[in-house]
């Protein structure tokens, strides 16, 4: 049901005024229309004649159309018999003219329903748009249709070279292809079609282009002419390949190769929103795949906001060249603004995030919140001060169907604004429409750039930039307090990259961005130790001009770049050799705010939503960026102190379990595809199972650290699989370990996921790739080393069906806690590890390696590993723990080492981590003086004499 009538609302005087000669013309000729209404109906009438001449001239012309808005229309449309109303209109019509008349009526009276919901309330502003977008594009359509069997009829049906008749696609730009489209918008179009060839069934074949040439200009002649009822459109054809000067159709590949070849950043813009209209087919998904590529680059393209400036910056012009005021579209803080904020992110991302690759403004800022993109408070501002210059923009055009977007010079129609928006005034309702286009404005600068906006930098770091002499250069730093040396190294760098070859737009960029990183470096406490390492991410980003681009636009990525350059020069090589992570350093709050523990798994299941599950490429690739982004982030916590040492290596071992899980189910889905899975397994059961070893298993990886892996599986042997290509269950699960190594291994543009290392499996390197769980167990029972039960208590489950976790759990404390001769072990455990030191152990006099040297991370391993394994039998609660800090809580407690002996060795092995961290960040030797480690070194190898001699 329609809302309450706003009509009992009283009209101005003028309005009234206005209305008089409507409505004694309505009274005069349709007295029979007028006698069947109510007394509420007539005073409505009488009022949306009051706001739009447009409807009362229509309904003054046609009253017959009365009955059916009060009985139905008013209520709102359905939208989706616009395409049956017309075909079945159209059917049976053969005249061109009578076509014509039939559109424009039919249009006319559609478009009086929606004015009249509109005015009166009856309707949101975003079902105003979609109807007047359903409605043009259906119009479109039927006109396309019926001129096509038409031309077909006559000239013959244009094929492809293999027979395959051609049909002509549309594509609906702007707010049409967005479906929000204006009341009285013209709409902008392009016409192709896919393939060349030649009509056949005709008089006389001709070319497939020249039969839709002919049919896109009686098309747009259909829609376009001015008869006695009005237009159905205005039509742009502007936006097609070469505008004007170019032909009114072109194929696919015509398109194509215009776009590749000589695609402009405007035209990329304009694409965002393009659509192809009427019925989708495998022609309109083809021409959308053409489309994107040159519409969404598969990299962070940072040149949206450069090209998007520019073009806001031609409309300043040529606002002020027409002395344009009071236009709600394209001043500051218009419609048009809104559309370059959101329209920057889709161009920007949109190569990276298939969700933002959309036609619809509301639905693309709806997701851009949801990627954390904006704040909830910024999409509120721009949607509600959007929405509110669209519904002044609508109204005004449904007065008089009129294409304007310029507020109102006459009383009369601010009375109409002000009585259909609510206003108390012409003055109440100016103030709204400015404060809602200063909020729009404020967030366009923020994203965009001001129209002031030139680009300069600081003018002493422009000048050291240009400078060619070192006293020049040497003056203007010592005027601003910066390290002298910067120059040398900075004019070296400078002679190098004049060398290199990095194209026009690129040295342009260049030339931009290094001011303002000059200014950037001179900030920081250190600006020449800064400048070697974020000399060479730039050495790897000069021919990437995006990259260059990225960090031209971003002040927060510079100075990020800086400080953590500077900081770990491990961190400057991942961003230079996968620049992608120069994306993470747009928002210091996000690259800061690590992943929680529990999350990895959720999020890269959500990170790879984005990929299609069938291109294992893009999987792999994906898999790969997810790390070396959360890599960094964790990174950048360690260096800023944000994470303690035990903490990294939780996160790092964390984020290898997700990254565990989804490589396990990818390769399942591959080679289960191919042969079906091993017979008798439960629904979501795989029966098989990822041992995590070493510092895998212990919670205990750094940056860079393989994975120990051990490979399980429960599955009866003789079995077969269920697919097509059936297999004995032996080798499906072969197959499955090859496939998991190859995923983890393929070295893609984003490098190796990990580095995985199988060779504590039963047998070592000699053994097979996966055993079955019970002779893992019979090996461990029966022929492992001592050191292979070492490596044991370091082992967890890290992967698999909760069945094999539990078995593989039972195995591992039977082992563990088998009785031992503790002499023996003692003297095994002695010799394995001076056996690692002679083949590990390789460092100068005076100097300390943090895992091999006597007193280091190696001894504190074997101490708790030796302790395990003599006393477990008797105390089973220390199989429980794979990780030594935990193992020496549990010792502890149970008395079997002194309080402040489990404190020693925790405080050294933690101190010892904190130290191969801090060094494998900064890129050099896990070695130190002696002298700086001594008290713990000495400590630890008091304890290891005392336990393990």
């Amino acid at each position: 049901m329609r809302a309450a009538l706003r009509g009992k609302k009283e009209v101005s005087t003028q309005m009234a005024a206005n209305v008089e000669n409507y409505w004694q013309r309505f009274v005069d000729t349709s007295p029979e229309a007028l006698a069947s209404l109510s007394n509420e109906q007539q005073q409505e009438l009488k009022t949306i004649m009051a706001l739009s001449d447009f409807v009362a001239a229509q309904l003054c012309r046609y009253p017959q159309w009365i009955t059916a808005l009060f009985e139905s229309q008013l209520n709102g449309t359905d939208r989706k018999s616009f395409a049956s109303d017309l075909h079945e209109l159209l059917s049976a019509v053969n005249d061109e003219e009578q076509i014509k008349q039939i559109l424009r009526q039919y249009r006319n009276r559609q478009m009086v329903g929606i004015a009249w919901r509109d005015f009166m309330g009856y309707t949101s502003l975003e079902e105003s748009l979609l109807d007047l977008s359903v409605l043009a594009e259906a119009l479109v359509i039927a006109g396309r249709d019926w001129l096509y069997h038409d031309m077909c009829a006559t000239l013959g049906t244009p094929t492809s070279p293999e027979g395959v008749a051609q049909k002509l696609l549309i594509l609906g730009m702007g707010k049409l292809g967005g479906r929000e489209l204006n009341f009285s918008s013209d709409i902008d179009l392009v016409f192709t079609f896919p393939e060349h060839g030649e009509t056949i069934g005709g008089r006389r074949s001709i070319d497939n282009q020249q039969f839709f040439i002919r049919m896109g200009q009686r098309l747009v002649n259909l829609l376009h002419q001015v008869t006695v009822d009005g237009f159905v459109y205005r039509v742009d054809m502007r936006l097609r390949p070469y505008g004007e000067s170019g032909p009114l159709v072109v194929s696919f590949s015509g398109l194509e190769d215009y776009y590749q070849e000589q695609g402009r950043d405007w035209e990329r813009y304009a694409m965002v929103k393009a659509r192809a209209l009427g019925p989708w087919t495998a022609d309109s998904d083809e021409l959308h795949d053409l489309l994107r590529p040159f519409v969404y680059r598969r990299y962070l393209d940072f040149s949206a906001i450069e090209s998007l400036r520019k073009m806001k910056g031609l409309i300043t012009q040529e606002v002020r060249r027409r002395k344009l005021t009071d236009n709600i579209k394209l001043g500051a803080g218009g419609i048009r603004e809104v559309e370059f904020v959101v329209q920057s992110f889709q161009l920007i991302r949109g190569g990276r995030e298939p969700s933002l690759r959309q036609q619809s403004l509301f639905a693309a800022i709806e997701t851009l919140y949801q990627l954390g993109q904006i704040e909830y408070l910024a999409l509120d501002e721009l949607k509600q001060s959007y929405l509110m210059l669209r519904r002044v923009e609508n109204l005004l055009q449904a007065i008089n169907d009129e294409q304007t977007q310029t507020l109102p010079v006459k009383e009369l129609d601010w009375d109409r604004l002000c009585w259909a928006l609510n206003a108390d005034n012409e003055m109440d309702l100016r103030q709204q429409i400015e404060g809602a286009m200063a909020c729009i404005h404020r967030h366009f600068k923020e994203t965009v750039g001001g129209d002031n906006q030139d680009d300069k930098s600081e003018t002493w770091s422009q000048q050291l930039w240009d400078a060619q002499e070192e006293e020049t250069a040497f003056a203007i730093l010592d005027e601003q307090e910066v390290e002298l040396q910067l120059w040398p190294m900075l004019k070296r760098w400078h002679d190098t990259v004049v060398r290199r070859t990095i194209g026009p737009r690129g040295r342009e960029t260049l030339d931009k961005l290094m001011p303002r990183l000059l200014c950037d470096l001179s900030l920081h406490s250190q600006p020449t130790k800064a400048f070697e390492p974020v000399s060479k991410v730039l050495d790897q980003i000069l021919t990437r001009t995006t990259y260059l681009e990225l960090l031209c636009e971003n002040p927060g990525a510079r100075q990020q770049l800086v400080s953590l350059c500077c900081a770990s020069p491990w961190i400057a090589e991942q961003l230079a050799k996968f620049p992608m992570l120069l994306d993470e350093l747009i928002d210091p709050a996000q690259l800061y705010d690590t992943t929680s523990l529990d999350d990895y798994s959720s999020e890269l299941r959500q990170y790879l939503l984005r990929v299609p599950e069938d291109d294992m490429e893009q999987q792999m690739e994906a898999l790969r960026q997810f790390k070396l982004s959360q890599q960094l982030k964790i990174a950048a916590a360690d260096v800023t102190g944000v994470l303690p040492v035990m903490q990294v290596s939780d996160h790092l071992t964390f984020l290898a379990e997700a990254i565990i899980e989804q490589v396990v189910q990818q390769a399942w889905l591959q080679v289960s595809t191919r042969h079906g899975v091993p017979e008798g397994l439960k629904t979501n059961e795989m029966g098989f199972a990822v041992i995590g070893y070493g510092k895998a298993g212990g919670l205990e990886l750094g940056y860079g650290s393989d994975l120990d892996l051990v490979f399980l599986h429960n599955a009866k042997q003789g079995g077969q699989t269920n697919g097509g290509r059936a297999i004995d269950v032996g080798h499906f699960y072969l197959k499955l370990a090859q496939r998991i190594l190859h995923l983890f291994s393929t070295r893609t543009t984003s490098g190796e996921l990990y580095e995985v290392d199988m060779r504590l499996r039963p047998s070592g390197a000699s053994g097979l790739l996966v055993s079955e769980i019970e002779h893992f167990g019979d090996y461990q029972r029966k022929e492992a080393w001592t050191w292979e039960h070492q490596a044991l208590v370091r082992a967890r489950f890290m992967f698999g069906d909760n069945s094999l976790s539990s078995r593989f759990n039972e195995l591992r404390s039977e082992v563990l806690e088998s009785n031992r001769d503790n002499a023996v072990l003692a003297k095994n455990v002695r010799d394995m590890r001076l056996k690692m030191r002679d083949h590990l152990l390789k460092v100068g006099k005076g100097m300390f390696d943090l895992k091999q040297s006597p007193g280091g991370i190696a001894d504190i391993e074997f101490i708790a590993q030796y302790l395990v394994l003599a006393n477990a039998s008797e105390y089973p609660s220390l199989s429980f723990w794979s990780d030594n800090v935990r193992i020496f809580e549990q010792l502890a407690e149970l008395e079997l080492i002194p309080i402040a002996s489990a404190q020693s060795l925790t405080q050294a092995y933690c101190h010892l981590r904190d130290e191969s961290h801090r060094l494998t960040l900064q890129q050099v030797a896990t070695t130190l003086p002696f002298s700086e480690v001594k008290q713990h070194a000495e400590k630890v190898l008091e304890i290891y004499q005392r336990i393990l001699n």
